[in-house]
């Protein structure tokens, strides 16, 4: 099937690599010349697991290839992502000048007689689809023949390759049957190698799907967070209420893990956008704000661990272990290690910090920031280590090795993610997220 990815982003990109690599023709278009050169050497503008090799298969045997200009990319797919930005503005709305530009641009090269589902893959309100289909009446000639469709993407940075070729459900949103069937076509080989559902819906409820889904899940991670500041006041261990919690089948353990909160592309500006579309329905979505709010409180509170533990930040060095706002990505988009890191160097701290892919896409956000060049030397002088991100390879830094090269040992894991009995026992200090504070046996700190 020929298909047209527009916009090459995190979305973009990793949709046209895993279409072709199933066996789809595939043409890519944006804006930004210097990612289509990347492109068309096989080469990913970012880091994300497994689209390196795939790019160069897919690139190699010639199934993706790059479009020459809008009129080509229109001209090749019968299916037409558009895959563009769609950041937040000031009041939480999204900014979907982007997406109307396209649909104009898209409008304008559709050829006649000749059908194209033009599918959103963007995530967008509810109803923006009819506001895609309105720019498109106005702006194609008479004899064109479209459709716009909502086929929303639910993939995770740093598992979206295999998000994609093992979904774990498939959602499109039609208006004919012809639509739908074209969706159906496209998606049949990976719905035959991962057997996952294939929900059929209206343009509107597959949006909805999407800005509710990952607001749900939002909600459980601030919940959570809420629960973790409970339990610090109370002596109780969060790690172990949300084993408990989870245990039951109708909550599941899945996203309930306290920490820093949560980051990246999605979970702020969808709940954000969710909430303001809410309100211009009419709906009082109260909740939403309470979950953006206090997702903030989870990065200011690994501040005041911080401070806590060293009482004046003034000349004080801090160690942090990692920037992305997940592992296994260079995404910084809403990081929480931003936040702390500026925060830390506000109130005078010297902050180095060490991530595996991250770090200089870091340095040019955060000035002051230093970077160490492995992750051991931010114990370098340190008087506190701060781990922001869950990084394998932090699992096996030596305790004993981390506090020979410190000056105070102190540990704030704001992800719960390291061996906090193996690091008293080093002698630290282990501030975690929803637990006691734990020292020495001898009462040092």
């Amino acid at each position: 099937m020929r298909v047209t990815v527009i916009g090459a982003g995190h979305v973009g990109l990793v949709t046209a690599a895993c279409l072709a690599h199933v066996g789809h023709d595939v043409v890519v278009d944006d804006d930004d010349a210097s990612k289509l050169d990347l492109i068309r050497e096989g080469r990913s503008w970012f880091f994300e697991p497994g689209l390196q090799e795939l790019l160069g298969e897919v690139v190699r045997s010639g199934r993706l290839r790059i479009a020459g200009d809008k009129a080509e990319a229109v001209g090749h797919g019968t299916v037409i992502f558009i895959c563009v930005g769609t950041p937040s503005r000031g009041d939480g709305s999204p900014n979907l000048a982007y997406v109307e530009a396209v649909a104009r641009e898209v409008a304008r090269s559709l050829p006649e007689g000749e059908f194209r589902l033009v599918c959103e893959k963007s995530t967008v309100p509810v109803q923006t689809g009819e506001r895609v289909a309105q720019v498109i009446a106005r702006e194609a000639r008479p004899g064109a023949d479209w459709e716009v469709a909502s086929n929303p993407e639910f993939l995770r940075e740093g598992s979206a390759v295999v998000d994609t070729l093992d979904p774990d459900r498939v959602v499109v949103g039609t208006a004919s049957e012809r639509g739908l069937a074209a969706l159906r076509e496209l998606y049949q080989p990976i719905l035959e190698r991962s057997g996952a559902p294939f929900l059929a819906t209206d343009r509107a409820t597959a949006e909805l799907i999407k800005h509710a889904s990952n607001a749900f899940l939002a909600t459980k991670i601030s919940f959570i967070n809420s629960v973790a500041r409970v339990c610090e006041r109370s002596g109780a261990d969060v790690e172990l209420v949300a084993r408990g919690m989870g245990l039951d089948p109708r909550i599941g353990v899945h996203f309930l893990k306290a920490g820093a909160g949560y980051g990246g592309s999605c979970f702020p500006k969808d709940v954000a956008a969710f909430a303001h579309r809410s309100r211009e329905l009419g709906v009082d979505f109260g909740i939403l704000n309470e979950v953006a709010k206090i997702n903030h409180e989870a990065r200011r509170a690994v501040v005041d661990k911080v401070r806590d533990a060293l009482w004046h930040l003034d000349g004080k060095r801090v160690g942090m272990l990692g920037l992305s706002f997940k592992p296994n990505t260079d995404d910084l988009r809403e990081a929480p290690s931003i936040d702390v890191a500026r925060d830390l160097l506000a109130d005078g701290a010297r902050v180095v910090a060490y991530d595996p892919v991250a770090g200089d896409l870091a340095a040019r956000q955060v000035p002051g920031l230093e970077l160490a060049d492995k992750a051991a030397e931010v114990a370098d002088g340190a008087h506190a280590l701060v781990l922001m991100t869950e990084w394998a390879e932090f699992s096996d830094l030596d305790p004993a090795d981390l506090r020979s090269r410190m000056a105070y040992p102190i540990l704030v894991d704001a992800r719960n993610a390291l061996d906090a009995e193996a690091f008293v026992a080093a002698g630290f200090t282990v501030a975690g997220v929803g637990r006691p504070v734990r020292a020495p046996a001898d009462g040092s700190r």
